[in-house]
């Protein structure tokens, strides 16, 4: 049976791929994500991980290894952050498109220039369209459980594409939470073994990645647009799961008092649950404020989405983005809040708001600012076409 513990969020990660039986992990040091590695090594070092940890010289070896290895047939596990992911971007398309279930913990960092080692979603933004079915926790018991799920997830043989699992930098992977963990049995009972149908095997060969000409590659592209979206019955189907067994109900969609909220803010991420604490305190003033969390973020869950923010109570939903999109005029979460809403009559006024780069902390009142922004443009009936600063210093 699970027992509660108090463990690093990091930790509990890399206990959860070796609870998983990971063939091979591949991976770079990079703060703040390290802990996770080093610790995996540390249990395949003293023989409690029967793995391949492979010490490569960069993140974009890292994942060509790990790449390879998940399309040999091994449970592949790696871990990076901002510049590191960066660095990984050309094999991180390349995983997807070649089909390979690799999941990856992303601890999210801002990226540099200025150099900066703290938390924003930059990184995770910065790789949107890259294929990868990508998911956010908000505390350490998430990340540890979407790890397990991530494995079902992008093993399935009606997926069989990469997962990323976003948590904060900092803010999870180094806090000591409490957290259920599993024991084997029940991991076994929930994990099948990883069989991939299209295995490199030298008795029976099959290509992967060849040349692509132009009178193929629009149609596989087609197909991966396919299987990313069809993914969602697999991911739907996995968190039903997990909630029959274990408990833990998982959406694509979470809200908090939304029901009858007349302002909502729209959140990825360890900010939530900070955002419910302000909506708790707020409502015993009178103020009718709710939280909307996106989970899932690829694929993007439009009809979620509707359903949440279209529910006949919510006027305003101010989205909050924690990286920027330069030189264009919406939020990046912004945008695609409004283009899932943009052709509904009775949708929601949806203002974008930015705060918590580069790791500054996001104080309470400024929080409050992020609601009383929704308010006030309520009052003036217009949308703004620019996103808003929250805590810019003067």
């Amino acid at each position: 049976m699970a027992k509660r513990r108090g463990i690093e969020v990091s930790i509990a990660i890399a206990e959860a791929a070796a609870l998983a039986e990971v063939d091979v992990v591949s991976a770079y040091p990079i703060t703040p994500q390290t802990h996770i590695v080093e610790h995996l090594a540390e249990l395949v070092a003293n023989g409690e991980l029967n793995a391949e940890f492979i010490t490569v010289e960069s993140e974009h070896t890292a994942m060509s290894a790990a790449l390879g290895a998940s399309l040999a047939g091994a449970r592949a596990f790696t871990s990076t952050s901002s510049q590191g992911l960066a660095l990984m971007n050309e094999i991180v398309y390349i995983a997807s498109s070649m089909r390979a279930p690799v999941v990856m913990a992303l601890a999210n960092r801002s990226l540099s220039a200025p150099i900066s080692i703290w938390n924003d979603h930059s990184d995770v933004m910065n790789e949107r369209d890259t294929g990868w079915i990508s998911i956010f926790a908000n505390n350490g018991q998430e990340a540890y459980d979407l790890t397990f799920m991530a494995f079902k997830i992008g093993e399935h043989p009606d997926v069989l594409l990469p997962v990323m699992i976003n948590f904060d930098g900092f803010i999870l992977t180094h806090v000591v939470e409490p957290i259920y963990m599993f024991d084997k049995e029940e991991v076994e009972g929930f994990l099948p073994p990883y069989h991939h149908p299209y295995v490199l095997d030298p008795e029976r060969p099959v290509t992967h990645g060849p040349v692509g000409l132009p009178d193929i590659y629009t149609e596989a592209k087609k197909q991966q647009e396919e299987a990313i979206r069809n993914s969602r019955k697999v991911i739907d189907a996995v968190w039903k799961e997990f909630d029959e067994r274990f408990g833990r109900r998982y959406n694509a969609v979470e809200t908090y008092k939304a029901d009858d909220a007349e302002v909502v803010l729209v959140t990825q991420g360890s900010v939530t649950e900070a955002a419910q604490v302000v909506v708790d305190e707020m409502r015993k003033q009178g103020r009718k404020w709710g939280v909307v969390e996106i989970r899932l973020w690829r694929p993007f869950p439009f009809e979620d989405l509707k359903k949440a923010l279209c529910n006949g109570s919510i006027k305003c939903a101010v989205v909050l983005d924690r990286a920027i999109s330069f030189g264009g005029p919406l939020g990046i979460v912004m945008s695609e809040v409004r283009a899932a809403l943009y052709n509904l009559s009775d949708r929601p006024m949806v203002v974008g708001v930015t705060a918590g780069l580069g790791g500054r902390d996001i104080r309470f009142d400024e929080y409050v600012r992020m609601f009383e922004l929704g308010e006030e443009c309520l009052k003036e009936e217009k949308e703004p076409d620019r996103v808003i600063i929250v805590g810019l210093r003067e």
